[in-house]
């Protein structure tokens, strides 16, 4: 086990080297620093002299050298627009995100789960029709539709909650519902698939001819395996809701990453859209080895494999 932890660890490494070689090389070349530090209505003469005092005269590679030791050491820059530590600015911003994405995950497995279970196990009856259609709207619907339709509903016509702002818990409602409903659909059709395969399976056909009431078969027996595939799409769901929400954020003024990179890729403030990314790629990167370890204590044949 310990064997298959490092494997998978040595690839995040390489995989968030990668992405930050990405990320620099592409923000530096879309777009001139210089230029965004000496401002508008800045002469040639400010632009060059903003250049050579940041040494944005040096060539990229040696940049992203320092860059990446500076990164390795906690430092992370400083915002061309808010004359600030991007560690701060990050810092600021990350608990709406994560009070969003993690209420957002947990409506939706408490959506997708029970959704996914009565499907698969009423195949081709008119719960699993309804669950279907269910998905099929979430998966058709674009979240910012769905967005505005929420807030014309329960913000103008109910009055029941806040149309924007991160305040108090009623802030988070609306958004989360809406980031939720995005991810069930997936979800649900995971667990479903996965179910109606597990309960066609000869050792649930054992389970059942030793005498073990319904119930205990299809938790103890059938949900271990059916949710295998479940684990590593959940946990890529949630990497998106915690750093890619910069749609629902952006509707609902919600100040967190995800508005805080539209905010950044607006004013060009290469820093922090560097930070942002290399946040999110390292959730993502967390939450993938948090669930092939999982994936291999539930299934021991993985970590054999």
């Amino acid at each position: 086990m310990l064997a298959y932890v490092l494997k998978r660890l040595g690839l995040g490494i390489l995989v968030m080297l990668a992405v930050s070689t990405i990320v620099f090389t592409l923000t530096n070349v879309a777009a001139d620093p210089a230029r965004t530090i000496a401002g508008e209505g800045a002469t040639a003469a400010d632009v060059e002299a903003a250049r050579i005092a940041y040494g944005f005269d040096r060539p990229i590679p040696v940049r992203y050298a320092e860059w990446l030791a500076n990164v390795a050491q906690g430092d992370l820059g400083t915002s061309y627009r808010q004359r600030r530590p991007v560690a701060d600015v990050v810092a600021e911003r990350l608990p709406v995100t994560l009070a969003l994405g993690l209420a957002a995950f947990a409506l939706a497995l408490a959506l997708s789960l029970p959704l996914g279970l009565l499907a698969g196990l009423r195949e081709n009856t008119w719960v699993d029709r309804l669950a279907l259609v269910f998905a099929l709207v979430g998966q058709a619907m674009p979240t910012f539709w769905f967005a505005l339709l929420g807030m014309v509903i329960f913000v103008v016509k109910l009055g029941w909650l806040p149309a924007s702002g991160s305040d108090t818990w009623r802030h988070f409602v609306l958004p989360s519902v809406v980031l939720a409903y995005y991810a069930t659909p997936t979800l649900m059709r995971l667990t479903r698939a996965g179910v109606i395969e597990v309960m066609k399976s000869d050792y649930i056909r054992t389970a059942r001819a030793k005498g073990l009431r319904p119930g205990k078969v299809v938790l103890k027996h059938a949900m271990r395996n059916a949710i295998l595939p479940l684990v590593s799409v959940a946990a890529v769901q949630l990497g998106f809701m915690l750093g890619g929400s910069i749609v629902v954020e952006t509707i609902f003024a919600m100040r967190g990453l995800g508005y805080l990179a539209w905010e950044s890729i607006t004013f060009s403030d290469l820093p922090v859209i560097q930070a942002v990314v290399l946040l999110i790629a390292g959730i993502y990167v967390l939450l993938t080895l948090g669930a092939d370890i999982l994936n291999a204590w539930l299934d021991p044949r993985l970590r054999m494999g």
